[in-house]
């Protein structure tokens, strides 16, 4: 059993560094060490990764950093929210976003035409533009084939864009599928519908996609997740887990509390219960925005697998 230990400033003290002395101060600290280590164990034994995050994580500076993962093939499947679809392919086309404050004039903001996500704030113009720039894409593909998984999709998306920090550009080129089971619930989605309307042929199988989602692993071979936030997102990619006989590793991040009964706030242990992760699984659960933990955890897992020759 660890010691605690107190925190001490020492100038140029690294991220791993800070790590690691976090892992003895107690409460969450613990947690986000644990979580790091998890990610660690997950990569040596080399499970297939399954990745799942909430559309407001691309709306920060996170969507940059989770498309240098999957260039660093540190996950194999990502599972996601419409809204973090619409966001990568607008920052991919020069979309810019700002930081505003979290108590803000919220009707002055519309009369601007500023849409607000917390404290970041999106400019209508930029949904605008994402509407010319998806016409476009789609009458391309559609003269390729009529009927797509949204996963496919997506793919061929990805392989239109040109950044690097996108996360469908790398996806697409490092065959990591995406997959969006409620790809209908965003702007994507109404311009999907208005073009079906014009092309009535055009078809989503949103089903055949879950077949493929369980078709990226099995039973038998060693298996992770990386759960930020909640949601569909989380339970559509513990689901496909669920079925191959749950997750090996697992590591949870969310500001949402168990009390509430939420899949969302859903811990590791109480994901047991379910069969999502194995009796005697390496998992972690760590309460708190994952904007500032979640770079702290993984920063240090990958300076740890970077010093091992595993990436």
């Amino acid at each position: 059993m660890e010691k605690v230990e107190d925190i001490v400033w020492k100038k140029g003290t690294s991220v791993s560094e800070l790590v690691s002395q976090l892992g003895r101060v107690g409460f969450q600290s613990v947690e986000l060490d644990r979580a790091s280590e998890v990610i660690v164990k997950m990569k040596r034994d080399n499970a297939r990764v399954f990745f799942s995050f909430t559309s407001n994580m691309v709306t920060s500076g996170l969507r940059g950093f989770f498309a240098q993962l999957i260039k660093l093939s540190m996950v194999n499947v990502i599972v996601t929210t419409v809204g973090g679809i619409e966001e990568d392919i607008m920052k991919a086309m020069g979309e810019k976003f700002l930081v505003g404050r979290f108590r803000s004039d919220d009707v002055a903001l519309h009369e601007k035409g500023m849409n607000r996500v917390g404290n970041l704030l999106i400019p209508n113009d930029s949904y605008i533009k994402f509407e010319g720039s998806m016409k476009h894409i789609l009458d391309k593909l559609y003269k390729k084939k009529k009927k797509y998984t949204v996963s496919d999709l997506l793919r061929e998306i990805g392989l239109t864009l040109d950044d690097e920090n996108s996360i469908l550009y790398q996806a697409a080129r490092n065959n990591v599928p995406i997959f969006c089971p409620a790809i209908t619930d965003g702007a994507f989605g109404f311009h999907l519908f208005m073009f079906q309307q014009d092309h009535p042929d055009f078809t989503l199988d949103v089903i055949r996609d879950f077949s493929n989602l369980l078709g990226t692993s099995s039973h038998d071979e060693k298996k992770g997740i990386i759960a930020l936030g909640g949601g569909v997102s989380k339970h559509h990619a513990i689901l496909g887990l669920m079925i191959h006989g749950g997750a090996d590793y697992a590591v949870y991040m969310t500001t949402a509390r168990e009390v509430s009964g939420s899949m969302s706030a859903a811990t590791t242990d109480e994901a047991k219960s379910w069969g999502k992760i194995k009796d005697n699984s390496d998992a972690a659960t760590v309460n708190g925005d994952v904007s500032i933990l979640f770079p702290l955890a993984m920063m240090k897992a990958l300076d740890v697998l970077s010093d091992e020759g595993v990436i």
